[in-house]
């Protein structure tokens, strides 16, 4: 566990994050007073981004722009018909030859990756998330494609011209470290018309979100104080795993909360974030961080839906409904390879798939024998301690990078959890089959 606590201290992405409020805040006021055309505002956001990277990534900055520009490339040149299919493919197979060369890193040369190759990583898997949620925009109608293609009689500078609003989005520095998904349609929305960047209230939305942020590091401060006088994964002793388990993985969601606010306030910042107390459309833009329902909740399915939600509903619609047959494990299948495939995180979603299917079952028959209210509430407490633990199991696993780690997660007590959800989801699927 010791390994894990340089990661609870302010992220070097953090300080990038800080460092681009400025230039988000000047590109929303320039907009605000019309002061940039339409043209200007794409080259702005591009070149921040470019720089942003440079600065974050160095030389390693490279193994982003070539995937942005080859998807640009892509996305201008093919027909709606095929757009999807070829950039799904030329991006994912970009993303997994770099996600080789950390496994090469990490488990061949046994050298921790550089900080810089990390931060390209994290970047490279949003940016993933950009070019494949335009490319099925586009496959669907939901957003015109460009006028054009590879064998059409325009110039170069028309080339470049229809590609610019495309580089500019997979490359524009309020989203490239951080953040949820914006849509294509939303930022061309947010870009083009300056009264659609207006806010009524971005002081105090950005007043409130750094108050939220304070309070979470305080409570960081607090927990990895507790953290550093407890014992460790390696030499707890029974029962004590299971706290060991619970206040690491507490350690990881206040981190990931931390980051997902300061990553939401860079984009309101910039104008592409929505309202306090706005409710997201299907389509729109929602937050990653809904602390409240994550922290509340008995029921792991709803855990998941709500945990970074913006690429939860991105992997609902790019695997889960172009499925027909074992849509929920594809999908977890397909976020461990879009991860890395790691060997925890290979475990972890296997797992997490295992306790979705049985939160199901379990909470629909708990719906139908359960009547009187102390019971429902006794019920909904057990419920909720266990989603806690088990969420926590879960989170540790994906987090692990070491063999050795994972082996001492699965053969501590912290097993018990998901084994029971285990159990009662085959007794159940049993009960299932029978009554059907």
């Amino acid at each position: 566990m010791m390994d894990w606590l340089p990661l609870f201290f302010f992220h070097p992405v953090s300080l990038y994050q800080a460092a681009a409020f400025p230039f988000a805040l000047l590109f929303n006021y320039s907009c605000l007073m019309d002061s940039f055309s339409t043209h200007a505002r794409y080259l702005f956001l591009l070149a921040g981004g470019g720089a942003l990277a440079l600065a974050a990534m160095g030389s390693y900055a490279v193994l982003l722009l070539v995937p942005a520009s080859g998807a640009a490339v892509l996305i201008s040149s093919l027909g709606p018909q095929e757009v999807h299919r070829w950039t799904f493919f030329f991006q994912m197979s970009w993303q997994t030859l770099c996600h080789l060369g950390l496994h090469y890193s990490e488990y061949y040369l046994q050298e921790p990756p550089s900080m810089r190759f990390c931060i390209t990583l994290s970047s490279l898997m949003l940016l993933t998330q950009r070019v494949t949620s335009l490319s099925l925009d586009i496959c669907e109608g939901k957003v015109e494609a460009a006028a054009g293609g590879i064998g059409s009689s325009s110039s170069l500078s028309e080339h470049m011209q229809r590609a610019l609003p495309y580089f500019s989005y997979f490359l524009f520095f309020p989203a490239l470290l951080g953040g949820p998904l914006c849509s294509f349609k939303r930022f061309q929305a947010r870009v083009q018309d300056s009264s659609s960047l207006r806010c009524r209230h971005p002081i105090w939305a950005l007043t409130w979100r750094s108050l939220q942020i304070l309070g979470l590091e305080c409570l960081k401060v607090a927990l990895r104080w507790v953290v550093l006088r407890g014992a460790r994964l390696t030499d707890c002793q029974r029962l004590e795993c299971i706290y060991v388990m619970w206040s690491t993985a507490a350690l990881f969601k206040l981190t990931y909360y931390s980051h997902w606010i300061l990553d939401d306030s860079l984009l309101h910042a910039a104008g592409f974030g929505a309202e306090l107390g706005q409710k997201p459309d299907e389509e729109g833009y929602v937050s990653d961080a809904d602390i409240w329902t994550l922290e509340t909740t008995h029921r792991i399915s709803l855990f998941t839906r709500k945990w970074n939600q913006s690429t939860a509903r991105w992997l609902r619609r790019l695997v889960f409904q172009q499925r027909r047959t074992w849509r929920r494990l594809q999908t977890f299948a397909f976020s461990a390879w879009w991860h890395g495939l790691h060997p925890g995180q290979v475990f972890g979603f296997f797992c997490w798939a295992l306790m979705v299917e049985a939160d199901y079952l379990i909470h629909t028959f708990a719906r139908l024998f359960i009547r009187s209210r102390a019971a429902w509430l006794l019920y909904r407490a057990v419920t909720w301690v266990h989603a806690q633990l088990i969420t926590g199991y879960i989170m540790l696993a994906v987090e692990t990078r070491s063999l050795s780690s994972l082996w001492l997660l699965c053969n501590s007590y912290n097993s018990v959890f998901p084994m029971v959800y285990c159990i009662l989801l085959l007794l159940l699927a049993k009960r299932k089959h029978k009554s059907n």
